[in-house]
């Protein structure tokens, strides 16, 4: 029996055991990870490979508390070992730089085990369609981590537009900005220094790093997918190897224009993502430095701020992946939640063959993933040839 997409998240018949790649030590990424699992309460953390480094591996395990003879130092070897015992992890979670995805990815789903992967997923699209093309053919579940979407009032934006509030979408504009990149670079800062490497980020450094997130919100709001883009790519900071400002139009499949600005050099903005969404009865609007509120403009009325809670016009939709009542800020770690939440709901489903409601969970998969890499490639055609429009 389906569930309905108005009741609440299903009750779950045991925690799923977690594994980990990466995010070890300080890392903020890792970090974020073990925030959302632990808020989701659908987790439980047994196994990682933390570090390729042994000494640093078993260090950061014993920090996470992982049993002894669940900790790795080796993805491989944890893919194997894992797969063979009866009470192996039910999912892995690839929190490691770009680069490394795709092997790592492969070799989870070789030996039959769901992954949560990062993104950008992969640096080219071949990597992209061959990580999609795996996952169909060992069956296992493929998830890609974009937060953003799972703040309650992104679900809502999503519902009023999907029921008309603004009627035929017009015009869209995004922008993530941010203000790190404006200083030179750290020398002695290893993640930064990656990002710049195009052999480990590909053709593009602020357009895949925060320029996917900024198309999925986009695309996953409106419901609308770009069909085309012109790009082009600047360094308005400091000099650096890579672009780390982005000036990218937009052509939505239904003919309405768009704009997208990516920056890591804007004083003054730290996460600045912004969406805003105009049709011809109305505009929505959201900024994820404030995610409690959307601000809502319909044509000739009013505009109306709609606060994230129960009721007063919330939807049953956003309202489910609230967790705490009006005025208990909520923040970006909750969305972190909800996306581990929705996940294992999804994961459970697959492996039992329970049928949820397609309006019930909205978690990114590799198809996601797979758009993402064609949107970062499609730019950096677009640039290098002159920011001619690109189909993609």
């Amino acid at each position: 029996m389906g569930l309905s997409g108005t009741q609440a998240y299903p009750s779950a018949k045991r925690r799923l055991r977690l594994g980990i790649v990466g995010g070890g030590g300080t890392a903020l990424v890792g970090q974020w990870h073990w925030t959302g699992v632990r808020l989701s309460n659908r987790w439980d953390l047994v196994a990682g490979a933390l570090s390729s480094d042994p000494e640093r591996a078993q260090a950061f395990g014993r920090d996470w508390f992982l049993p002894q003879d669940r900790i790795y130092s080796d993805f491989k070897n944890m893919a194997q070992v894992e797969a063979a015992r009866e009470d192996g992890i039910d999912a892995v979670s690839i929190c490691t730089p770009n680069w490394t995805h795709f092997p790592i990815a492969m070799a989870f789903m070789e030996a039959g085990i769901n992954v949560i992967c990062d993104k950008p997923m992969t640096l080219t699209n071949q990597e992209a369609h061959s990580l999609a093309q795996k996952a169909q053919e060992t069956g296992v579940y493929f998830a890609v981590t974009h937060p953003y979407v799972f703040h309650p009032m992104v679900r809502q934006m999503r519902e009023m537009i999907a029921n008309g509030a603004l009627g035929s979408v017009r015009q869209v504009l995004v922008e993530y900005a941010q203000d790190w990149g404006t200083e030179p670079d750290d020398p002695d800062n290893r993640t930064i220094a990656w990002r710049r490497d195009p052999a480990k980020v590909g053709r593009t450094s602020a357009t895949g790093d925060i320029g996917t997130h900024a198309l999925q919100l986009l695309e996953y709001t409106t419901g609308l997918k770009a069909a085309k883009l012109r790009a082009d790519f600047h360094i308005c900071g400091a000099e650096k190897a890579m672009e780390d400002t982005a000036f990218i139009n937009l052509k939505m499949e239904n003919g309405a224009p768009g704009m997208m600005w990516v920056t890591q050099a804007a004083p003054g903005n730290y996460c600045g993502l912004r969406l805003r969404v105009y049709g011809e009865k109305g505009g929505v609007q959201w900024d994820q430095e404030f995610p409690e509120t959307i601000k809502y403009t319909p044509l000739n009325m009013p505009e109306q701020t709609i606060v994230r809670g129960h009721g007063a016009g919330v939807v049953p939709a956003a309202e489910r992946m609230v967790t705490l009542p009006r005025g208990h800020g909520e923040s970006l770690s909750d969305a972190w939640g909800n996306l581990y939440r929705e996940i294992a709901i999804a994961i459970d489903a697959h492996q039992s063959g329970t049928v949820i409601s397609d309006d019930l969970l909205a978690v990114p998969t590799v198809e996601t993933g797979v758009r993402g890499v064609q949107f970062m490639n499609a730019a950096a055609d677009s640039h290098e040839a002159g920011g001619v429009w690109v189909d993609f």
